[in-house]
């Protein structure tokens, strides 16, 4: 949801990462631009959007008028979530027996962070059907494990 507001700079994945750490849109609301900065891959850029949003009363009457009609804004722990993939990364290429959302789901569930490209921070390409050369030969290129879904399900959760 916090993604909706149009926050300048906020993006989807800038969205989930602030909902995840401050849980809901009150705290969010009342954060300091010293706190904000020290969330892990917000710089000065975003927090001060962050900030310059929730100081317009306009956005914080519209918040309000979307709560009286039912939307949360806080995150519900999922009883299935773990740390299993803390701190590794993945990218996700070609066609799964599961919707790709789905395990892109399942990855943040269990503590993962999904990435839409390669690099050297990549912990794990997860391979599919008709997954592109170029990306496998990038993954070779930059030392990134390979693996299958079936892999992904049976060895790391």
């Amino acid at each position: 949801m916090l993604f909706a507001l149009g926050i300048r700079f906020v993006g989807e994945t800038v969205a989930k990462k602030l909902a995840k750490h401050y849980k809901n849109i009150d705290a969010l609301m009342n954060v300091s631009y010293e706190d904000l900065i020290e969330v892990d891959e917000i710089g000065e850029v975003i927090a001060k959007s962050v900030i310059d949003f929730f100081d317009l009363e306009r956005n914080i009457i519209i918040v309000n008028r979307l709560r009286k009609i039912g939307l949360k804004f806080e995150i519900i722990k999922n009883e299935n979530e773990t740390n299993k993939l803390k701190d590794l990364s993945f990218v996700v290429s070609g066609k799964f027996s599961l919707d790709r959302n789905k395990l892109k789901k399942i990855i943040e569930e269990n503590g993962g962070k999904n990435s839409t490209s390669l690099s050297k921070n990549t912990s794990y390409l997860i391979a599919g059907e008709k997954m592109g050369p170029v990306k496998k030969k990038k993954a070779e290129k930059l030392g990134v494990n390979i693996i299958t879904e079936d892999y992904f399900f049976n060895k790391l959760l």
